[in-house]
């Protein structure tokens, strides 16, 4: 996802995340719950990152709502 320039900035303005913080969250609930809030919220994102992960878009935006909770 983050191979991808422009969708690459937008999740860094729309979170408010830096790369910095980005690498190192990982692990972090709060971190991982933003990144997939911005994935739901765009079809074209969630469906870009369906493919890459090969994962149905319907079970990425489950974990976000999961998360979000």
């Amino acid at each position: 996802m983050l191979t991808d320039e422009p969708r690459a900035e937008r999740l860094l303005a729309l979170t408010g995340l830096t790369p910095d913080a980005l690498r190192g969250g990982l692990g972090d609930r709060a971190v991982l719950g933003a990144v997939l809030d911005f994935l739901a919220g765009h079809e074209a994102d969630l469906v870009a990152a369906a493919v890459a992960l090969d994962l149905p878009p319907q079970d990425i935006a489950a974990a976000a709502r999961a998360l979000a909770a």
